[in-house]
């Protein structure tokens, strides 16, 4: 059994975190959300009332949180990881941040005498609850096979991608490479509708030649389709336009520090944000399908 700390327990964190827990590791969770504290105890874990808390004599960190800035506060601020807990202990960043962030983290936490890996994940609400998230770490070698030792019980593949901050960057890139996946698929899907075809005969074809993804498999945006698409539930979010379009943009400025060029993200980037924009950010990021449609309405949303 380990003693973990995890920080932020939100729809990925508590799903995540009790799988953990089911695997026999001790588990002490805190979010600033009283709420989500007591949904973890739900599920196992120790809900406590601070991060200082929930490091106190913690083998392995485990952070969960939404952005960069998160991320920086959690482990430098005042009452942070790396003031209360002991020093050479494991901490874990499963967030989706910018590469800088994650450089930061790792020198930060290094200078201070404790391991640190990147270990983002890719998978969703859907796979968080499943346990079959894919994990992309990043670090020393050493540390890498003590955190895969850790998350393997979430985990459907785990992979050791390279040294710091590779796996932020593979995590970024996947998602980008989903972006544009979704483009294409809600292109394809609307046109087909426009071109008089049946919607599952050409969902038959698309998922067995060319035009198949893991998104057209998964998120298929026509209600009726797929058992899993938000399109069965008026685009209700298992992966919200807000966070897609974090990932994507996140990815844009990579992109554009490395002077590679990649127009078909920045696409689904820009249509992500109108949906922002609209105050539609809480819904499902495949409602940009409606970038595609003649009149801009889509089967199975309400327009709200």
């Amino acid at each position: 059994m380990t003693s973990i700390a995890w920080i932020g327990l939100g729809n990925m964190g508590s799903r995540m975190s009790a799988h953990l827990v089911s695997a026999g590791h001790e588990v002490r969770g805190y979010d600033v959300v009283e709420a989500l504290r007591q949904r973890a105890a739900g599920h196992g874990a120790v809900p406590v009332g601070s991060v200082a808390e929930a490091v106190e004599g913690a083998e392995v960190v485990i952070l969960s949180l939404p952005k960069g800035d998160h991320v920086r506060e959690v482990l430098a601020g005042a009452g942070g990881v790396l003031e209360h807990a002991a020093p050479g202990t494991l901490i874990l960043d499963t967030s989706t941040v910018d590469v800088e962030t994650s450089a930061w983290s790792h020198g930060e936490a290094g200078s201070r005498g404790f391991r640190f890996v990147d270990a983002p994940v890719s998978g969703g609400i859907q796979g968080a609850a499943a346990a079959t998230l894919t994990f992309m770490l990043g670090g020393d070698e050493a540390d890498v096979e003590h955190a895969r030792a850790i998350v393997t019980p979430m985990a459907g593949n785990v992979f050791a991608v390279g040294e710091a901050t590779h796996g932020i960057a593979a995590k970024l890139v996947n998602n980008m490479m989903l972006g544009i996946s979704i483009l294409a698929m809600s292109e394809g899907s609307q046109l087909a509708k426009q071109l008089g075809l049946d919607p599952k005969a050409f969902f038959d074809v698309a998922r067995v030649s060319s035009g198949d993804s893991w998104a057209v498999r998964t998120w298929y945006p026509v209600p009726g389709i797929v058992p899993g698409s938000a399109a069965n539930e008026n685009f209700d979010a298992s992966f919200s336009a807000m966070l897609c379009h974090k990932d994507v943009a996140l990815a844009v400025a990579g992109a554009e520090a490395t002077g590679v060029k990649v127009p078909a993200a920045t696409l689904i980037r820009d249509q992500l944000q109108r949906l922002l924009d609209e105050d539609l950010g809480g819904k499902d990021c495949t409602l940009v399908v409606r970038e595609a449609s003649p009149d801009g309405g889509v089967e199975g949303w309400d327009g709200r």
